[in-house]
C-alpha cells in the first residue's frame, strides 16, 4: 500500500487509550453517544417495509414506493443541505434534521393512511439527506490531523454496533400480530433522537461548525458546486465513491439477499446471520485496521479495499455455483465477513480525504458531494441487481461486481496523481520558522 512513514505499532487497547486521550472534549462527547443514536435506527431499519405492508395493510408495491421516498428526498436535499452547512453551520443544520427525524418517526408510528406515512418518510428522508454532510462537517471541525481518519473509522464501527444491536432488539420485540410493538419501536427510534439533540443544545452548543471570518475582515469567497467539481481530485473521489457504493452498500438491500436466496439457495436465517457476521467483523476489527493503515497512502488503502471486495464477491459467486448446501452457506457467510473487512478500509479513508480537500468555508459542500455520490450508488445498485437477477443472469451479476472492484483500484491510482499529499494521508513537512 505504498511506502509508509515509520509508525509505531501498539496493541489495540493502548491505541484506544491514546486515541481517547488525544481527542478534544467535544470529540469525546460526539463519539460517546453514537451507538445510542443509531440503536433507534436499527430498531426500525429492517422492519419498516414489513410494518407498512403487514401491519398497516398497504399493498407491497405501494409500500416499496413509500420506502423509496427516503432515498429520493435524501438525494434531493443533500446539495442544499451542504450549502446551508457552509452558511449557517453544521450544528444548526443537524438540529433541524433531528427535529424532522423525531417528527417523522412519531408520525410513522401512528400512520394509518398512505398519505400520512408518505409525510413521515419525507421527514425521515430530509434528515437523512442533510445530516450526513452536517455531521461529517461537524466532526471535521472538532477533530483535525491524523485523529480525523481514526475518528471516522471508529464512528463507523459504533454506527454498525448501534444498528446491529437495535436490529436484534427489534427482531425479538416486533410482532406483526401485535401492531403496538411496531408503534413502540418507531417511538423508540424517535426517542433516541433526543440524545444528539440534547448534546447539541447542551455540551456542544458552542461548536457551530461554521468557518469564521477571515483575519483581514473580508467576506469569504463563495464557492459553488461546479467550481468544486472542476477539481480532478474531487471528480475522481466522487466517481470512486459512487462505484464503491454501487458494488457495495447498494447491493446489501437487494442484490446480496436476492443472489443468496435465488442463486445460492440458502435460508433467510442464513441471510440474517450473514448481516450479523458483517456487523461483528466491523466492530471487532475496525480499530486494529486503523492501526495497520496508519501512515499509508489513502489511495493505496482504497486499492487494498478493492482487492478484498473482489475476493468477497468471488466467495459469493462460489456459493452460487454449488447452491443449497453447506458450501453455499459458508460462501454466503464468508462473503459478508470478508466484505466487512473491506468496509473497515473504506470508511476511514473517503470521508477523511474529502474533508482534507475542503476548506473551512466549503466543508459542507464537499461532504454533500460525497453523500450524493453514495446515495446515487445506493439507488442504482438495487435497480441493476434486480434486473440481472430477475433475468437469471447471476454469473453476469458477480462478474459486474468484480469488474467494479477493478475499476475502483484503477480510479484510486488516477486519484493518487491528483490529490494533494496531505489529503492522501501523508502530511507535508512543516516549513521552518523564519
Amino acid at each position: 500500500m505504498g511506502a509508509p512513514r515509520r509508525v509505531v505499532r501498539r496493541d489495540p487497547a493502548t491505541e484506544v487509550r491514546l486515541f481517547w486521550a488525544a481527542l478534544p472534549t467535544e470529540g469525546r462527547w460526539l463519539l460517546s453517544t453514537v451507538a445510542i443514536q443509531t440503536l433507534g435506527r436499527g430498531l426500525t431499519l429492517p422492519f419498516t417495509l414489513i410494518y407498512l405492508h403487514e401491519v398497516r395493510g398497504f399493498e407491497l408495491g405501494l409500500s416499496g414506493t413509500l420506502m423509496a421516498l427516503i432515498a429520493v428526498v435524501g438525494f434531493a436535499v443533500t446539495a442544499p443541505g451542504g450549502a446551508l452547512v457552509d452558511r449557517y453551520g453544521a450544528r444548526a443544520v443537524l438540529l433541524v434534521g433531528l427535529v424532522a427525524m423525531i417528527a417523522g418517526n412519531l408520525t410513522l408510528a401512528f400512520a394509518t393512511t398512505p398519505a400520512v406515512a408518505a409525510l413521515a418518510l419525507v421527514l425521515i428522508g430530509f434528515n437523512f439527506g442533510v445530516s450526513w454532510p452536517a455531521f461529517n462537517a461537524l466532526i471535521a471541525a472538532v477533530v483535525t490531523g491524523e485523529l480525523r481518519q481514526q475518528y471516522f473509522g471508529i464512528n463507523f464501527a459504533l454506527v454498525n454496533l448501534g444498528i446491529g444491536v437495535g436490529g436484534v432488539i427489534g427482531g425479538l420485540f416486533a410482532d406483526v400480530d401485535r401492531p403496538g410493538t411496531f408503534t413502540a419501536i418507531f417511538v423508540g427510534d424517535a426517542l433516541t433522537g433526543l440524545v444528539p439533540l440534547a448534546l447539541l443544545l447542551g455540551p456542544l452548543r458552542h461548536v457551530h461548525g461554521r468557518a469564521g471570518v477571515p483575519e483581514d475582515g473580508s467576506a469569504p469567497v463563495s464557492v459553488g458546486y461546479l467550481t468544486i467539481l472542476r477539481q480532478p481530485a474531487v471528480r475522481w473521489l466522487t466517481l470512486l465513491t459512487f462505484v464503491g457504493t454501487f458494488i457495495g452498500y447498494g447491493q446489501h438491500e437487494a442484490g446480496f439477499p436476492g443472489f443468496a436466496r435465488q442463486a445460492a439457495e440458502v435460508s433467510t436465517r442464513t441471510v440474517g446471520l450473514a448481516f450479523a457476521v458483517n456487523t461483528a467483523v466491523i466492530v471487532i476489527l475496525q480499530f486494529s485496521v486503523l492501526n495497520r493503515i496508519k501512515g499509508h497512502l489513502r489511495t493505496r488503502v482504497m486499492i487494498a479495499m478493492a482487492a478484498v471486495w473482489a475476493v468477497a464477491w468471488g466467495l459469493l459467486g462460489l456459493a452460487g455455483i454449488v447452491p443449497g448446501g453447506a458450501v453455499a452457506v459458508a460462501g454466503v457467510l464468508a462473503y459478508m465477513g470478508v466484505f466487512a473487512l473491506g468496509e473497515t478500509l473504506l470508511q476511514p479513508t473517503v470521508p477523511a480525504m474529502a474533508n482534507d480537500l475542503a476548506t473551512d468555508h466549503t466543508r459542507g459542500r464537499y461532504n454533500a458531494i460525497t453523500a450524493a455520490a453514495f446515495q446515487g450508488g445506493a439507488v442504482a445498485g438495487p435497480v441493476v441487481a434486480g434486473f440481472l437477477l430477475e433475468h437469471d443472469l447471476a454469473a453476469a451479476y458477480i462478474a459486474l461486481m468484480v469488474a467494479g472492484c477493478v475499476a475502483i483500484a484503477l480510479m484510486a491510482l488516477v486519484l493518487e496523481r491528483h490529490v494533494p499529499a496531505a489529503a492522501n494521508g501523508r502530511p507535508t513537512a512543516p516549513e521552518p520558522v523564519r
